[in-house]
């Protein structure tokens, strides 16, 4: 493929100074505060000194798996996001635009009812069966007719999957209480149930698609410039759509199964740092997972500071940061590409 001639962003190294800085202060947030504040004696025992027997240095290991999880999910998420844009060239898709999180869901909620599935782990292998089902079929039919898989084929076959799938869903919870108890906690989307065991789950999958997501960035430039300029570079669209796609998926149902399906973040991560640094995928991929991790993780800090002493939901926090800057995006955005 030929080589675009694109630039680093400008002043991309304070970019991502700043940005760290913005990650460094999260992690200590989500670490230190809760609906019990720890005190720098707790802080300094919990990660120190692991066999200390008190209660504030128990709260703080806990909370140090729970903030590490939050950052790999939300890192998912915001690659994830970065990748469906790309591939529908829909400034304001994420992940469910292909109906991932409802494949996953439907999955997820037949094994509860099925063959009683209670653990994370097994979880995991429902949602990615089930979301990679979906985006297959998804795929298949966008890909019908004339000039293959369009962006405007892959969205209004992704529309009409996610309506079937839901109303599946529905219909398999609705006769069963303890399926509707069970997947109802797994829906509202929560990373406390974060552990150490949950993140050894969560990284080979998210290497794997970060992998994915770093090989394609020069392609996906290409793509962005239209499909007859992509192919004229030496990129094939549609196989490099399914690869994006592969690796979005990979990402959204790992973080669906194990948090449950927490929406909004691909979508803010992606258009904060579009606003910042440029459309260039080989900055944006990154930087949109390092937005996505922040944003996810300050977002649970605000949760369990509002619902104090209890804690409400990370997926209700974005749901209410996210909604009102979808409805202006959609206000503002005249969707050029479709």
């Amino acid at each position: 493929m030929k080589q675009l001639d694109l630039h680093v962003p400008k002043h991309f190294s304070l970019i991502v100074v700043v940005g760290l800085i913005l990650l460094l202060l999260t992690i200590v947030a989500s670490i230190v505060l809760g609906a019990r504040v720890v005190s720098i004696q707790e802080l300094m025992d919990g990660l120190f000194y692991h066999n200390q027997d008190s209660y504030g240095a128990n709260v703080v290991q806990k909370r140090i798996s729970r903030t590490i999880f939050s950052l790999c999910c939300g890192a998912a998420l915001g690659i994830a996001g970065v990748l469906m844009q790309s591939v529908t060239r829909n400034p304001l898709a994420d992940p469910s635009i292909l109906g991932v999180n409802t494949g996953a869901a439907l999955f997820v909620v037949s094994g509860i009812t099925f063959f009683n599935i209670t653990t994370a782990s097994q979880y995991i292998w429902l949602a990615l069966i089930g979301a990679a089902i979906t985006t297959i079929v998804v795929f298949g039919i966008g890909s019908m007719g004339r000039g293959g898989a369009t962006p405007i084929k892959l969205v209004l076959a992704g529309a009409a999957t996610t309506a079937a799938l839901s109303s599946l869903v529905t219909a398999i919870m609705i006769p069963s209480q303890y399926a509707m108890d069970q997947f109802r906690f797994w829906q509202v989307g929560s990373v406390g149930v974060g552990s150490w065991e949950s993140i050894t789950i969560f990284i080979p999958f998210l290497l794997v698609g970060i992998i994915i997501a770093f090989v394609t960035a020069p392609a996906l430039n290409a793509l962005a410039l239209g499909d007859d300029v992509a192919t004229g570079l030496g990129v094939r669209p549609g196989i490099l759509r399914l690869f994006a796609i592969c690796a979005g998926v990979i990402l959204c149902a790992i973080t669906t199964a194990l948090a449950g399906p927490i929406g909004f973040i691909g979508l803010l991560a992606t258009h904060a740092m579009r606003l910042v640094i440029g459309p260039d995928f080989r900055f944006l991929i990154p930087m949109s997972a390092l937005a996505g991790a922040i944003i996810l993780t300050f977002s649970d800090v605000v949760g369990r500071l509002i619902g104090s002493p209890g804690e409400l939901e990370v997926g209700i926090i974005t749901a209410f940061i996210g909604a009102p800057i979808l409805i202006l995006l959609a206000k503002r955005s005249k969707v050029r590409s479709l």
